[in-house]
């Protein structure tokens, strides 16, 4: 199991009412994070677990290629090191306490400099030997999901407790592609929350048609450039004006399967490893009933 972290916090963080502290600071996204690992071992039962972290939420490799990446969620930039990211603060201080209640759980925790955590994730699922499932709110790791290797995606943007397990019939069914067309189809269509411009006027409709016609994006480009093939002048048009972006959005798009990682200690603990940091976290941070139900799966497990 592979958790995409950081779409699950800010889900707990806008999805929990404010819970504070003794000591006044917030821990709704802690708690709600730590309510949701346990529903998913509780449910799925995992054998090995990985909570993928963005070590760089908008790599300097991505910006080269199309500047706009994810630009509007800027608020610092930060020369020689990730930019700053647009993080509302009562989440900001609650991110800490989290990798620290991993840390004494013994959840293994993986990133890398350079990357987002979409590319922990495609490189585990690619190399993994035994079915995946990722946890997130990204449509873009639907890219990922391979009914033959056994890697589908658990989507939970409308909540860990209500979640859709995807799949291959299931990507087919919304948006008319297969999965593994799917990088080509979210490079057609862009995604604003990203800052991915997409073709201009090509939108869901017009990318799956596009890519049931002409199987992927090089043979849509090849098309575009063939005036014998039977495309419309209008969709020839916009692909052709777009052939900059097309160029190299494919790179942005696509999460990478290759970064170098430990691959050792995912299997899950049967009880934390530092139990006495588990009381004093629980005690401090108002987290005593989300730490024992974690705390509770993991024992549960061994049975």
């Amino acid at each position: 199991m592979l958790l995409d972290s950081a779409s699950m916090y800010f889900r707990a963080f806008f999805g929990v009412p404010e819970i504070r502290a003794s000591d006044g600071t917030p821990v709704n996204a802690v708690r709600g994070f730590l309510d949701f690992i346990a529903r998913l071992l509780e449910q799925y039962r995992p054998t090995d677990l990985v909570c993928c972290w963005d070590e760089d939420w908008r790599p300097q490799w991505r910006v080269d290629l199309i500047p706009s990446y994810k630009a509007h969620r800027v608020v610092a930039e930060n020369p020689g090191g990730p930019d700053v990211e647009e993080v509302p603060d009562p989440l900001e201080v609650q991110v800490p306490i989290i990798t620290e209640v991993l840390a004494a759980l013994g959840l293994a925790v993986r990133g890398a400099a350079g990357y987002e955590a979409d590319d922990i994730i495609g490189t585990l699922a690619t190399d993994a030997q035994m079915p995946v499932d990722v946890v997130t709110g990204d449509r873009d790791l639907f890219q990922l999901v391979d009914d033959a290797a056994g890697v589908r995606v658990l989507y939970i943007a409308r909540g860990v407790g209500n979640h859709e397990r995807v799949d291959e019939a299931w990507v087919r069914d919304k948006y008319g592609v297969g999965a593994a067309q799917y990088a080509d189809f979210a490079t057609l269509r862009g995604d604003t929350s990203d800052g991915l411009p997409g073709v201009k006027g090509v939108g869901e409709k017009s990318a799956a048609s596009l890519l049931a016609s002409y199987g992927d994006l090089a043979g849509i480009r090849a098309a575009a450039r063939d005036r014998a093939a039977p495309l419309t002048p209008g969709l020839r048009t916009k692909i052709l004006a777009a052939e900059d972006y097309l160029e190299v959005a494919p790179k942005v798009v696509a999460v990478a399967r290759d970064v170098d990682l430990d691959r050792t200690g995912f299997g899950l603990p049967r009880t934390p490893v530092d139990a006495e940091r588990i009381t004093e976290l629980a005690e401090r941070y108002n987290l005593s009933s989300p730490l024992a139900r974690v705390v509770d799966a993991l024992t549960s497990l061994a049975r």
